[in-house]
Protein backbone atom coordinates (compact mmCIF):
# COMPACT_ATOMS: atom_id res chain seq x y z
CA UNK A 1 0.00 0.00 0.00
CA UNK A 2 2.84 2.35 0.75
CA UNK A 3 4.30 2.01 -2.98
CA UNK A 4 0.59 2.82 -4.23
CA UNK A 5 0.35 5.81 -2.00
CA UNK A 6 3.69 6.83 -3.16
CA UNK A 7 3.01 6.24 -6.87
CA UNK A 8 -0.22 8.22 -6.73
CA UNK A 9 1.31 10.73 -5.10
CA UNK A 10 4.08 11.14 -7.66
CA UNK A 11 1.85 11.07 -10.75
CA UNK A 12 -0.54 13.55 -9.04
CA UNK A 13 2.20 15.94 -8.48
CA UNK A 14 3.82 15.19 -11.94
CA UNK A 15 0.59 15.93 -13.59
CA UNK A 16 -0.65 19.32 -11.43
CA UNK A 17 2.70 20.97 -12.63
CA UNK A 18 3.25 19.70 -15.92
CA UNK A 19 -0.25 20.29 -17.64
CA UNK A 20 -0.61 22.88 -15.08
CA UNK A 21 2.05 24.85 -15.80
CA UNK A 22 0.99 24.86 -19.56
CA UNK A 23 -2.73 25.64 -18.18
CA UNK A 24 -2.02 28.27 -16.01
CA UNK A 25 1.24 29.97 -16.42
CA UNK A 26 1.63 29.43 -20.16
CA UNK A 27 -1.50 31.45 -20.94
CA UNK A 28 -0.10 34.57 -19.85
CA UNK A 29 1.20 36.06 -23.73
CA UNK A 30 3.66 38.52 -22.07
CA UNK A 31 4.69 36.60 -18.73
CA UNK A 32 3.97 32.91 -20.00
CA UNK A 33 6.44 30.31 -19.67
CA UNK A 34 6.54 29.12 -23.10
CA UNK A 35 7.88 25.71 -24.01
CA UNK A 36 11.26 25.95 -22.09
CA UNK A 37 9.61 26.78 -19.24
CA UNK A 38 6.53 24.21 -19.27
CA UNK A 39 9.68 21.42 -20.24
CA UNK A 40 11.43 22.27 -16.96
CA UNK A 41 8.85 21.78 -14.68
CA UNK A 42 7.82 18.64 -15.92
CA UNK A 43 11.47 17.52 -15.50
CA UNK A 44 11.77 19.42 -12.15
CA UNK A 45 8.69 17.90 -10.71
CA UNK A 46 9.61 14.28 -11.69
CA UNK A 47 13.58 15.36 -10.14
CA UNK A 48 11.94 16.37 -6.89
CA UNK A 49 9.46 13.54 -6.38
CA UNK A 50 11.92 10.64 -7.33
CA UNK A 51 13.96 12.14 -4.17
CA UNK A 52 11.33 12.53 -2.69
CA UNK A 53 9.45 8.92 -2.50
CA UNK A 54 11.48 6.78 -5.19
CA UNK A 55 13.21 4.89 -1.89
CA UNK A 56 9.21 3.74 -1.40
CA UNK A 57 8.38 2.82 -4.92
CA UNK A 58 10.61 3.03 -7.34
CA UNK A 59 8.95 6.61 -8.71
CA UNK A 60 7.46 5.36 -11.92
CA UNK A 61 4.51 7.70 -12.10
CA UNK A 62 4.08 6.08 -15.46
CA UNK A 63 2.55 2.93 -16.61
CA UNK A 64 4.99 2.79 -19.73
CA UNK A 65 7.62 2.68 -17.03
CA UNK A 66 6.06 0.38 -14.91
CA UNK A 67 5.46 -2.08 -17.96
CA UNK A 68 9.11 -1.27 -18.45
CA UNK A 69 10.24 -2.28 -15.56
CA UNK A 70 8.48 -5.39 -15.31
CA UNK A 71 9.69 -6.36 -18.44
CA UNK A 72 13.17 -5.71 -17.51
CA UNK A 73 12.92 -8.23 -15.05
CA UNK A 74 12.72 -5.08 -12.23
CA UNK A 75 9.25 -5.41 -11.01
CA UNK A 76 7.37 -8.14 -9.64
CA UNK A 77 4.18 -9.34 -11.34
CA UNK A 78 1.54 -8.35 -8.53
CA UNK A 79 2.49 -5.00 -8.38
CA UNK A 80 2.02 -4.36 -12.01
CA UNK A 81 -1.51 -3.33 -11.80
CA UNK A 82 -1.98 -1.66 -8.47
CA UNK A 83 1.34 0.59 -9.64
CA UNK A 84 -0.61 1.75 -12.90
CA UNK A 85 -4.13 1.61 -10.79
CA UNK A 86 -2.24 4.45 -8.74
CA UNK A 87 -0.72 6.63 -11.52
CA UNK A 88 -4.36 6.64 -13.21
CA UNK A 89 -6.00 7.68 -10.31
CA UNK A 90 -3.13 10.28 -9.13
CA UNK A 91 -3.41 11.64 -12.31
CA UNK A 92 -6.99 11.66 -12.30
CA UNK A 93 -7.21 13.89 -9.08
CA UNK A 94 -4.62 15.95 -10.61
CA UNK A 95 -6.55 16.44 -13.85
CA UNK A 96 -9.93 17.64 -11.38
CA UNK A 97 -8.38 19.81 -9.15
CA UNK A 98 -6.72 21.72 -13.02
CA UNK A 99 -10.08 21.53 -14.25
CA UNK A 100 -11.36 23.37 -10.72
CA UNK A 101 -9.35 26.06 -10.45
CA UNK A 102 -9.61 27.08 -14.53
CA UNK A 103 -13.84 26.90 -14.16
CA UNK A 104 -13.48 28.58 -10.95
CA UNK A 105 -11.45 31.25 -12.30
CA UNK A 106 -13.89 31.75 -15.26
CA UNK A 107 -11.16 30.40 -17.95
CA UNK A 108 -12.40 28.22 -20.33
CA UNK A 109 -10.50 24.72 -20.44
CA UNK A 110 -9.82 24.98 -24.00
CA UNK A 111 -7.67 21.67 -24.98
CA UNK A 112 -6.82 21.07 -21.21
CA UNK A 113 -3.37 20.09 -22.23
CA UNK A 114 -4.86 16.91 -24.00
CA UNK A 115 -2.42 14.91 -26.32
CA UNK A 116 -3.44 15.08 -30.12
CA UNK A 117 -2.29 14.70 -33.73
CA UNK A 118 -3.31 15.96 -36.84
CA UNK A 119 -4.92 18.91 -36.51
CA UNK A 120 -5.32 18.19 -32.87
CA UNK A 121 -1.47 18.48 -32.44
CA UNK A 122 -0.09 21.70 -31.34
CA UNK A 123 2.33 21.85 -34.78
CA UNK A 124 0.22 19.56 -37.00
CA UNK A 125 1.70 16.51 -37.13
CA UNK A 126 0.62 14.07 -38.94
CA UNK A 127 -0.75 10.57 -37.15
CA UNK A 128 2.39 8.40 -37.98
CA UNK A 129 4.53 11.23 -36.43
CA UNK A 130 2.57 11.17 -33.42
CA UNK A 131 3.11 7.59 -33.45
CA UNK A 132 6.92 7.43 -34.15
CA UNK A 133 7.57 9.83 -31.78
CA UNK A 134 5.72 8.38 -28.77
CA UNK A 135 7.18 5.61 -29.39
CA UNK A 136 10.77 6.01 -29.85
CA UNK A 137 10.74 8.70 -26.99
CA UNK A 138 9.23 6.53 -24.39
CA UNK A 139 11.43 4.04 -25.05
CA UNK A 140 14.36 6.22 -24.95
CA UNK A 141 13.11 7.57 -21.36
CA UNK A 142 12.01 4.58 -19.77
CA UNK A 143 15.54 2.96 -21.12
CA UNK A 144 17.48 5.75 -19.10
CA UNK A 145 14.77 5.56 -16.23
CA UNK A 146 15.95 1.62 -16.42
CA UNK A 147 19.69 2.14 -16.68
CA UNK A 148 20.39 4.86 -14.34
CA UNK A 149 18.85 3.19 -11.58
CA UNK A 150 20.75 -0.45 -12.23
CA UNK A 151 22.63 -0.89 -9.41
CA UNK A 152 25.73 -1.02 -10.86
CA UNK A 153 25.10 2.83 -11.83
CA UNK A 154 25.62 5.55 -9.33
CA UNK A 155 22.27 5.95 -8.04
CA UNK A 156 22.34 9.45 -6.08
CA UNK A 157 22.71 10.88 -9.31
CA UNK A 158 19.62 9.00 -11.17
CA UNK A 159 16.81 11.81 -9.89
CA UNK A 160 19.26 14.73 -12.02
CA UNK A 161 19.17 12.18 -14.98
CA UNK A 162 15.74 11.28 -15.34
CA UNK A 163 14.12 15.11 -14.96
CA UNK A 164 17.08 16.39 -17.81
CA UNK A 165 15.89 14.14 -19.90
CA UNK A 166 12.30 14.26 -19.70
CA UNK A 167 13.12 17.87 -20.07
CA UNK A 168 14.82 17.78 -23.27
CA UNK A 169 12.11 15.03 -24.45
CA UNK A 170 9.61 17.97 -24.14
CA UNK A 171 10.97 20.09 -25.64
CA UNK A 172 11.17 18.16 -28.74
CA UNK A 173 7.87 16.56 -28.63
CA UNK A 174 5.27 19.06 -27.25
CA UNK A 175 5.01 20.77 -31.04
CA UNK A 176 4.68 16.88 -32.14
CA UNK A 177 1.60 15.18 -29.89
CA UNK A 178 1.89 17.66 -26.72
CA UNK A 179 3.84 14.92 -24.98
CA UNK A 180 2.58 12.47 -23.23
CA UNK A 181 4.82 9.30 -22.71
CA UNK A 182 2.15 8.73 -20.04
CA UNK A 183 -0.26 7.31 -20.82
CA UNK A 184 -2.12 8.15 -17.03
CA UNK A 185 -1.54 11.64 -17.94
CA UNK A 186 -3.18 11.54 -21.59
CA UNK A 187 -6.17 9.49 -19.78
CA UNK A 188 -6.96 11.72 -16.94
CA UNK A 189 -6.78 15.49 -19.93
CA UNK A 190 -8.39 13.38 -22.42
CA UNK A 191 -11.68 12.24 -19.77
CA UNK A 192 -12.12 16.23 -19.16
CA UNK A 193 -11.72 17.25 -23.00
CA UNK A 194 -13.96 14.16 -24.13
CA UNK A 195 -14.59 13.93 -28.04
CA UNK A 196 -11.48 14.05 -30.16
CA UNK A 197 -9.55 13.80 -27.68
CA UNK A 198 -11.07 10.33 -26.22
CA UNK A 199 -10.80 9.09 -29.88
CA UNK A 200 -7.42 9.81 -30.15
CA UNK A 201 -6.31 8.59 -26.81
CA UNK A 202 -5.53 5.12 -28.15
CA UNK A 203 -2.11 6.22 -29.27
CA UNK A 204 -1.27 7.79 -26.08
CA UNK A 205 -1.61 4.26 -24.46
CA UNK A 206 -0.58 1.56 -26.96
CA UNK A 207 2.56 3.58 -28.31
CA UNK A 208 3.86 4.52 -24.76
CA UNK A 209 3.43 1.23 -23.29
CA UNK A 210 5.12 -0.24 -26.48
CA UNK A 211 7.97 1.98 -25.95
CA UNK A 212 8.03 1.29 -22.61
CA UNK A 213 8.07 -2.36 -23.20
CA UNK A 214 10.50 -2.56 -25.93
CA UNK A 215 12.93 -0.42 -23.51
CA UNK A 216 12.73 -2.96 -20.66
CA UNK A 217 13.81 -5.80 -22.84
CA UNK A 218 16.89 -3.99 -24.26
CA UNK A 219 17.54 -3.34 -20.82
CA UNK A 220 17.42 -7.02 -19.54
CA UNK A 221 19.40 -7.84 -22.21
CA UNK A 222 22.42 -5.77 -21.78
CA UNK A 223 22.28 -6.11 -18.28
Amino acid sequence: MKKNIAEFIGTFWLVLAGCGSGLISGRFDDLGIGFLGVSLSVGLAVMAMIYAVGHISGAHFNPAVTLGAWAGGRLNSRDLLPYVAAQVAGALVAATMLYVLLTQAGRDIGTFAANGYGTHSPGGYSLLAALIAELVFTFLFVFIVLSVTDERAPREFAGIAIGLALTAIHLITIPITNTSLNPARSISQAVFVGDWALAQLWLFIVAPLAGGYLAGQLYRYMK
